[in-house]
């Protein structure tokens, strides 16, 4: 079963009125216990002509990860990023449809272990990434308090 999983508006990866953002959508995929999205980033994000930079991967894997938590529907599990560990495997190209892949590894009270993985058209592995998360501190949950109205599925 796959679902559609909120966008908010001004983060860089999600937020769907962010000029300069990826607006990506993410979906919960039930089967197969796994976020994923499909994304093609521009030229304006690149490093060397046609690769895409290496902190633009590394964004992408921390959120599509990050967001495993939410396969259960639950907002309040959203986590901080404690540690990102990112293996670059091979460029990965501009202007093509990555696939971007989160899942939830492990999670013991307040803390998360998640992975990720930036795939090719053709399967190939780009980048991959392993992820510490935790609870954020209450000052955070509160400014998120603010956001969470506009923090929703929105149609495609």
């Amino acid at each position: 079963m796959i679902s559609k999983q909120p966008n908010s508006r001004m983060c860089f990866i999600c937020g769907l009125q962010n000029p300069i953002g990826l607006h990506m959508k993410l979906y919960n995929d039930l089967d197969q216990q796994q976020v994923v999205s499909t994304v093609t980033v521009p030229d304006q994000y690149q490093s060397y002509p046609g690769v895409v930079h290496g902190g633009i991967l590394a964004t992408m894997l921390d959120e599509v990860s990050g967001r495993a938590l939410l396969l259960d529907g639950n907002d309040d599990n959203l986590m901080v990023t404690v540690k990102l560990e990112v293996k670059y495997r091979a460029p990965t190209p501009t202007n093509t449809p990555l696939t971007v892949i989160g899942r939830l590894l492990s999670m013991s009270g307040h803390r998360a272990k998640v992975g990720g993985e930036i795939r090719l058209p053709d399967g190939t592995v780009t980048a991959e990434a392993e992820a510490l998360l935790a609870r954020p501190p209450a000052a955070m949950r509160d400014q998120w308090a603010d956001e969470k109205p506009y923090w929703k599925v929105y149609p495609d």
